[in-house]
């Protein structure tokens, strides 16, 4: 039986040949016919794909379903775009040998000229389940979410890694560099520190470079500068920012909304989707509270008094998981979330979520606390005075 597809592409997919793409998918599976759905939805792309991706569904002969990943063309270099391809895809085979409900990898193809299909692309299971939205979920259902949670991180916390950085080859533990648009030039660190300390310099040197912040380059690099001299003291506070033997690694999912946990209609979790970017990091980062759980309002208020899920999440982590998930560790998960979130944020965009999450991260160490926008930029100036004057 011939293979079927459909024709019609949003504009900026027409170098993708859903032919060859069915053809892969179809010999993959021994030669069972498939037809790639594809949306009719020239006008409203959005619709088909998430933040960086496209996803198309592959529906085979006998009712078995795929989903084809593509990577949006033209939103990083192709070697980028082929590196980030090839950690998800190692980071889906090696969770097949853990409990984690990931999808299965069945294929996948790097942008090159021998690519018939045109594009890069990962076909993998498709998974049961919506998207989940904490805020429509009640009490009971967020709990039960909670205890699910807990489980998946437990059984991740089985699985230590000694490097810090993206997983990158098939069928292997190897771990290279950062699976991160702004840090997949950064190699394996041997421990967060060292990962800390070279993002943030990273981000200083494209300032410098007029790359990135070009409308408030100052402001960034003061911003940067600051948190670059705070990484001891958030250290001291949080621990495990050393040595990664010594400290050990776990898998961590780089989405923190957690629209990325599919559950079904009685809020059972059925899959945990879209690994890209997913890196290695310490027990205090791996195993943080996910964003998508936390007050919003306290959060960038600068409260560190926990939520209700939270303490709900510590109590079955401390109670079930053992040493690695210790009462410390995550009580210092917001401080975590304020000083990363701190790092390359968007001050153009959200200026006023900044100021209140930067003065409620510089009140939470104890440093230049209680100082107002303005009153801190002046101090600041006067600090790094030197270090900034070429901006």
């Amino acid at each position: 039986m011939p293979i079927v597809t459909t024709t019609a592409w949003s504009w900026d997919l027409r170098g993708c040949s859903t032919t060859s793409l069915a053809k892969r998918a179809s010999k993959l599976r021994s030669g069972t016919p498939c037809l790639v759905h594809l949306p009719q939805y020239q006008d409203e792309p959005r619709l088909m794909m998430g933040t960086r991706n496209y996803h198309l569904d592959v529906e085979f002969e006998d009712g078995v379903k795929w989903i084809a990943r593509i990577r949006q063309p033209n939103t990083t270099p192709p070697s980028v775009r082929n590196y980030m391809i090839k950690s998800e895809a190692a980071t889906l085979r090696f969770l097949r040998k853990t409990k984690v409900p990931a999808p299965r990898l069945f294929g996948y193809g790097l942008e090159s000229l021998d690519n018939p299909v045109g594009v890069g692309y990962i076909l993998m299971e498709k998974l049961p389940g919506a998207p989940l939205c904490w805020a429509r979920a009640n009490r009971e259902q967020r709990c039960k979410v909670l205890q699910q949670l807990a489980t998946i991180y437990i059984e991740l916390s089985r699985h230590p890694f000694h490097v810090l950085g993206s997983l990158d080859t098939l069928g292997s533990d190897h771990i290279g560099p950062f699976a991160k648009e702004l840090t997949v030039d950064l190699p394996p660190c041997q421990s967060w520190r060292e990962y800390c300390t070279r993002h943030i310099l990273h981000i200083l040197g494209l300032i410098e470079q007029e790359e990135i912040y070009m409308q408030r380059p100052v402001d960034a690099f003061l911003i940067h500068h600051f948190m670059l001299d705070l990484i001891p003291r958030v250290a001291e506070l949080t621990g495990g920012w050393d040595d990664a033997t010594t400290f050990p690694c776990y898998l961590k999912h780089a989405d923190e909304k957690m629209d990325h946990i599919l559950v079904d209609e009685h809020y059972n979790i059925t899959g945990i989707i879209d690994w890209e970017s997913a890196y290695t990091a310490p027990a205090c980062v791996a195993f943080n509270t996910p964003m998508g759980i936390l007050p919003v309002k306290d959060f960038y208020d600068g409260v560190s008094t926990l939520g209700e899920d939270e303490e709900t999440l510590l109590e079955i982590l401390t109670s079930k998981g053992g040493r690695v998930f210790s009462d410390h560790l995550i009580r210092h998960g917001r401080l975590l979330h304020r000083f990363l979130f701190c790092c390359g944020f968007d001050l153009e965009k959200y200026w006023d979520d900044f100021e209140a999450l930067f003065k409620g991260l510089r009140d939470e160490v104890g440093v230049d606390q209680g100082l107002e926008w303005s009153e801190w930029r002046a101090v600041a100036l006067e600090r790094y005075v030197r270090d900034c004057s070429g901006l």
